[in-house]
Parts: C-alpha cells; structure tokens; sequence
C-alpha cells in the first residue's frame, strides 16, 4: 500500500506486510515495513540504472532528504527502509524496537531490494547508520551479489560502554533476553535526539512519533540480539566482499551525560575507536572515513561536518559504481 509521506509532496511512502515473526510482533498487529522514496525514483533508476537504500539505526527513521539530494544529483534515488518495530513502522510504542531476533529484518531488506530493481536498478548501494549499519553489515555478508556497495555511517560494530556492561552484563542479558526479551534493561535519555529536532534548537525536521524525543526503553531480548551479532562481527564472522565505506566521527563523546558542545561534534552515542578497530575485521578492502566534527549520524551534523561526509561519500558511490 502506497500513499503520500510527511516529508513532502515529492515523496512516497509504501508498506510492506512482514510475514515472519521473531515473537516480538504485537498481538493482532502483524509487523510491517514502510519503503520511503521520491515519486520520480522509477525514473532516476531507470536513466542511471542505479540506486540507494537507506536503513536507519535504533530508535530512528529516515528523514534524509538532504542526503537524498545529494543522491539525486548523481542521478541516484536514495530510498529509505523504516524496518518493522521502528520509525514509521512502530506498530506501538510498547513494540518500539522491541527485536529479539535482529536477522528477521532481512525479510524487508530483501522486499526492499527488489522493490529498486523494479523500478529499474540494476546496482544498489546499501547504507545502514548505527544499528541499520550493522543490520547492512551481516545483509552483505550473508547475501553476497545482492548490493554493489555497502556504505557504514557510524556502524554499531559494539557497544560503547565500560567492561562490566561489555563482558558480565552483557552475559547476564543474554540469559534475561531469553527469558524475558521485553524487559527493559536501561532507558534511552532523548538528549541527542533533542539536539537534531527543529523544536529544540536543531536543524531538522523529524516526527517524534517515529523518531522519539523522550525517554525510551531499551530492551533485553534487542540488546541480546545485537550483542550477538556484534560478537559475531568480532570473530571477523560477518565478511563483505561488496567495496565497503565505514564512516565515523573524529571523537566519542560521554554517552550518558554528554555536555551541549559534545552533541554538537562528537559521537555522543558509540565508540569511535571501536569502528576503527572493528572495521577490518568486515573486510581486508574497507575504505574509511574520518568526519572531523561529526555526530552520531554524520549526515544529520553540522554544516560543515555534514557537507564533508555527503561531498566525500557521494564522491565514493560514484568512483564505485563508475557513475
């Protein structure tokens, strides 16, 4: 089902009914994804024989349309993928991310995928931000052939946190996650949220239905899955042999107490030296991007920031795809 979009006139959104389940879909609510795109992308994709998909990360939604500007000049639809339980296709606010399995989102990844080669893509970049990133991760390295490039904006490769929440809480979740995978383990400060909106100072517009600006849980059975994953991605287990571009700012900031300034210009969420450490470990290939400057989503930072990383990764999807 297709219908306009709140990000303009120009866009459409359509949703896709999700057949499999990991047991967390809401009772009588089966799981849905909604496909985010410009009206003409049939067109774009037909002329360049190219496209874009966009998965955002936990807690989000694309609201990209600069970066699909960017895409558009190349002459690249950028299509962006609200996978099931997040952004516009949050079913509740109880089920928000509420995953226990993170490699059921595969399902409409690949609805996703042959949706742009409908409209007539014959190669494909996928770009996964935080967790999309490492959703887009092990998407590359279990469907090898399926995307042409694979673009990381500060993947989610582990968690940011000291050594007791990396080693003895992370198994202790892993038991409760099993157990109880909607229990919360923690609640998610809206700070950097708060710092991108309109309302509170930023520069973008975003619905806080699909992009929360309040105190959110964060659940055991997703921390589970995601920590799982991660591991896996640590053992070099999560392979791509697509060209790959892992982008990241030059500095971390305090993930729970970040001061103003930090929000501004540093990664307030992840471990940049963890990217750094992490990313070869996806391949021996990986080309890598500093973002002196650069949020948690590099293409939502500030000006200067923001056009260095869509200049530089434009730049890249170009050379690759021979654009």
């Amino acid at each position: 089902m297709s219908g306009p979009d709140y990000l303009g006139p120009e866009w459409v959104a359509t949703s896709f009914a999700l057949a499999e389940d990991d047991g967390g879909c809401p009772p009588g609510r089966p799981d849905v994804a909604v496909l985010v795109h410009e009206r003409d992308a049939g067109r774009l994709a037909a002329e360049s024989k190219a496209a874009a998909l966009y998965l955002p990360g936990f807690l989000d939604t694309f609201c990209h349309v600069g970066q699909a500007a960017a895409f558009r000049a190349l002459g690249v639809p950028l299509a962006g993928l609200d996978m099931r339980r997040c952004g516009r296709a949050t079913r509740s606010a109880a089920s928000r991310d509420d995953l226990r399995d993170i490699c059921v989102r595969e399902e409409e990844i690949g609805l996703a995928l042959d949706r742009l080669r409908e409209l007539g893509a014959e190669r494909i970049v996928l770009i996964g931000h935080s967790t999309g990133g490492l959703q887009a991760a092990l998407w590359a390295a279990d469907h090898p052939g399926t995307v042409d490039a694979v673009v990381l904006n500060s993947p989610w490769l582990d968690h940011y946190g000291s050594r007791l929440e990396r080693g003895p809480l992370t198994r202790a979740v892993d038991r409760l996650g099993a157990r109880s995978p909607s229990t919360p383990i923690s609640w998610l400060l809206p700070r950097y949220a708060r710092s991108l909106h309109r309302d509170y100072g930023g520069e973008f517009d975003f619905d806080p239905a699909h992009k929360p600006l309040v105190v959110t849980a964060v659940r055991a059975g997703f921390f589970r899955t995601v920590r799982r994953a991660q591991a896996r991605v640590a053992a070099g287990r999560a392979r791509i042999d697509a060209p790959l571009l892992v982008a990241h700012s030059d500095a971390s900031g305090h993930p729970k107490f970040p001061r103003k300034r930090e929000l501004a210009n540093r990664d307030c969420v992840l471990g940049v030296e963890d990217m750094k450490r992490l990313a070869p470990l996806l391949s021996p290939d990986v080309e890598t991007l500093e973002v002196p400057g650069g949020r948690h989503d590099l293409a939502l930072s500030e000006r200067p920031a923001r056009e260095l990383y869509t200049r530089e990764v434009t730049a890249w999807v170009a050379r690759t795809l021979g654009l």
